[in-house]
């Protein structure tokens, strides 16, 4: 049985929120999107509607902003908003105890400057309560978004997690700041008593993906060679403008270890190739086992075939039904469906097509879950559209 509960859909003033709880043997998770609604405004305006709701949502469940795992803010456009929903959003989360990813990927309902996904986790009672503590590491680069970048440590009995949402590299180009980010995701994870082998899922922007998507495979296999990372995490390579206009590219990380739990396992799919066999390397998906229940990771998935070749170029309909049959097949090779997604996030090439990829979900079965779709280029110039996705199952040894 699935330990989901049906989304549920709250309007606030000015925020529509769609929201999945997560019930597990020792706490509570929320999924949630929140996008603006009605009479939407400008970014301001936008943001204090969506962090005010998004405060009283998880208020309503018993959580606070300091209870947040993983947040993600969408711009519309970073140099003309960043400032002004900072400030926002600094009035109902503190930005040092719940650190958040900004990216320029403008999102795609009509008028919208900005939207937010962000997931919780809220203890069933007071001693599973996760001891929460920010690492923080010294950079190099002068410019103020490498200031101290945060990462949140999470420990209770038995497991650790380390959360990054931001980390960025030093160097010249794409090749030198992959190599430095990957390096700093490390010392960050070394201060929390954990290494690159427990990461099971990062996330990597890239502000211009079509010249630097090849330096970023190029700098990340090194780095796994070196470090005898085998098999990789679960993984996002994705167009997106990171706040630091002196940086080409970001990266994020979730790591986890867990006392005597079993190992990730690798998922596999057969209606489409192994990411490693075309110079990328990340796993399709990583199942891992928690203390509070499985969690399927389904890395950045499009429309890719057998034998890791385009399916469809340049045809929006037929690349979003093999994208989401890949998704289809990956899920049901674990037990799990669409039924299953907590959440998604789906990148959209041509802001024209949003329409008819948010059809093919609704048509596949793929509805009822928080999900987020924003304009971005995808790792290949002929490839229109790319998912990710976190299911949830019953823990194995429920």
């Amino acid at each position: 049985m699935s330990p989901l509960a049906p989304a549920e859909t709250l309007a606030a003033d000015g925020c529509r929120i769609v929201l999945r709880r997560v019930d597990g043997p020792e706490a509570r998770e929320l999924f949630l999107t929140a996008e603006p609604a009605g009479a939407r405004g400008d970014a301001s305006a936008q943001a204090e509607a969506m962090f005010a709701a998004i405060e009283a949502c998880l208020a309503s469940e018993g959580a606070s902003g300091s209870q947040v795992k993983r947040e993600t803010v969408f711009l519309a456009s970073m140099t003309a908003d960043l400032e002004v929903i900072r400030s926002v959003r600094a009035r109902f989360v503190d930005p040092s105890l719940a650190p958040v990813c900004e990216i320029e990927q403008p999102p795609l309902a009509e008028g919208a400057r900005l939207l937010v996904s962000l997931h919780a986790v809220i203890p069933d009672s007071e001693d599973r309560r996760a001891d929460r503590d920010a690492i923080r590491i010294d950079s190099a680069c002068p410019c103020s978004e490498c200031a101290n970048p945060v990462a949140i440590r999470r420990a209770t009995a038995g497991e650790v997690g380390l959360d990054g949402a931001v980390v960025y590299g030093t160097g010249g180009d794409a090749l030198a700041q992959t190599r430095s980010a990957f390096e700093r995701a490390e010392a960050l994870l070394e201060r929390a008593g954990l290494d690159f082998g427990d990461v099971v899922r990062t996330w990597i922007h890239l502000r211009d993906i079509d010249r630097d998507y090849d330096a970023l495979n190029q700098g990340r296999r090194a780095f796994f060679a070196e470090r005898g990372i085998d098999p990789p995490p679960a993984s996002t390579g994705i167009g997106g403008g990171p706040a630091s206009p002196s940086h080409a590219l970001c990266l994020g990380f979730e790591a986890l270890r867990r006392e005597g739990g079993a190992a990730p396992v690798v998922m596999h799919a057969p209606t489409l190739n192994e990411a490693p066999e075309y110079g990328a390397d990340f796993v399709r998906g990583l199942r891992v086992d928690g203390a509070n229940g499985t969690t399927l990771h389904v890395s950045g998935t499009a429309s890719v075939d057998e034998a890791g070749r385009t399916a469809h170029p340049g045809d929006i309909d037929a690349q979003g039904a093999r994208m989401l049959l890949n998704l289809r097949t990956l899920l049901e090779r674990q037990g799990a469906g669409a039924g299953d997604v907590a959440s998604a996030i789906t990148y959209v090439k041509r802001r024209a097509d949003a329409e008819r990829v948010r059809a093919a979900f609704s048509a596949a079965g793929f509805r009822g879950f928080p999900h987020v779709l924003v304009e971005a280029p995808v790792c290949r110039p002929d490839l229109l559209c790319e998912t990710e996705l976190i299911a949830r199952l019953p823990s194995r040894e429920a």
